[in-house]
């Protein structure tokens, strides 16, 4: 049995200055929308956030970066979010940015206990700056150090009171691979279910990964809604 809360501030009654956060998502797709809000609500400042992207302006990790909540970024790209650019151009926000394939494998990596890795991806690029490079094969590799955080803030469709998870479609994206990695995972599900409800051939995060449940409706925004005329 896993802490089960019974509210979203109680979730992140944890989260304090500084702490380092994984988030999962891409855009706005299985984003944890309500454990954002609650760090927003309980003013959690200096964050350094591992992220895909920064979400939008006014949903996401955007209201954490509107409220200067946010100190650092680490992600893959800017996004749609104009406040992110704004801050990246003036110098209040610090980022850093990294190919999005080498950011998912530097999460996957720090999950596995792995340290360190070499990929091509990078190479050649100021990503390369200041980094170890090597030959394998004839080709130049460059060196890529694992991440991990304090916390991994994570969405899951489906949830178990034991803390397996089921991701629905591409709202799996980082989530499933940020749940091993934080010290401390946070799992915001749609539905709780009964220890032995779901069936294990199809659990994509392991209980053993998940230290705090939560259970809320979402409102599930479209991040840039494309429509026939």
């Amino acid at each position: 049995m896993k802490k089960i809360c019974t509210s979203f501030h109680e979730a992140v009654t944890d989260i304090q200055d500084g702490a380092t956060l994984m988030v999962g998502g891409f855009g706005l797709c299985g984003i944890p929308e309500n454990l954002l809000l609650a760090l927003v609500e309980k003013g959690v400042k200096d964050l350094t956030v591992i992220s895909n992207n920064c979400g939008i302006d006014e949903w996401g990790l955007g209201l954490l970066l509107n409220n200067k909540q946010i100190k650092k970024m680490i992600g893959s790209y800017v996004g749609e979010n104009k406040e992110f650019e704004r801050q990246v151009l003036t110098g209040e926000l610090e980022v850093e940015l990294t190919p999005q394939g080498s950011l998912a494998e530097k999460i996957r990596a720090g999950g596995a206990g792995i340290p360190a890795f070499y990929t091509p991806a990078g190479v050649g690029t100021p990503i390369a700056d200041g980094k170890e490079t090597r030959i394998f094969n004839g080709k130049e590799y460059l060196l890529e150090e694992a991440l991990t955080a304090d916390f991994s803030l994570v969405r899951a469709w489906k949830g178990d009171k034991m803390g397996n998870l089921v991701y629905h479609k591409t709202a799996r994206n980082f989530n499933s691979m940020m749940a091993t990695a934080g010290r401390v995972t946070i799992a915001e599900v749609e539905t709780l279910y009964e220890i032995g409800e779901l069936d294990p051939n199809y659990i994509h995060t392991p209980s053993i990964y998940v230290q705090t449940l939560i259970e809320g409706k979402q409102e599930k925004r479209i991040e840039r809604m494309t429509v026939k005329k």
